[in-house]
C-alpha cells in the first residue's frame, strides 16, 4: 500500500545512517572500517587495572587494498 508522507525534516544523519519514507524491497546498507588502537584501549568496566609497560600499535599496512564492499549492491 503506498504512503503518503507530509513534511519530513532531517537534521542529522550518521555515516552509516538509513533513512527511509514510504514503500521499499529492500534497504542494505555497507560499510567498512578499520581500527587501530593499542593494548588495553577498548576495556571497559568498574574498577579495571591496566599494566601496559611497554605497548606499542603497529599502524603500517603493507598491503594497497583491503577487501572491499565490491558486489555488495
Amino acid at each position: 500500500m503506498p504512503a503518503i508522507v507530509g513534511v519530513a525534516q532531517v537534521i542529522s544523519l550518521g555515516n552509516s545512517a538509513v533513512f527511509h519514507i514510504g514503500d521499499v524491497y529492500s534497504i542494505s546498507p555497507v560499510s567498512n572500517a578499520k581500527t587501530f588502537s593499542g593494548a588495553g584501549s577498548f576495556n571497559t568496566g568498574d574498577g579495571l587495572t591496566v599494566y601496559n609497560n611497554l605497548s606499542s600499535t603497529n599502524a603500517y599496512d603493507h598491503d594497497a587494498v583491503d577487501q572491499g564492499n565490491y558486489l555488495n549492491a
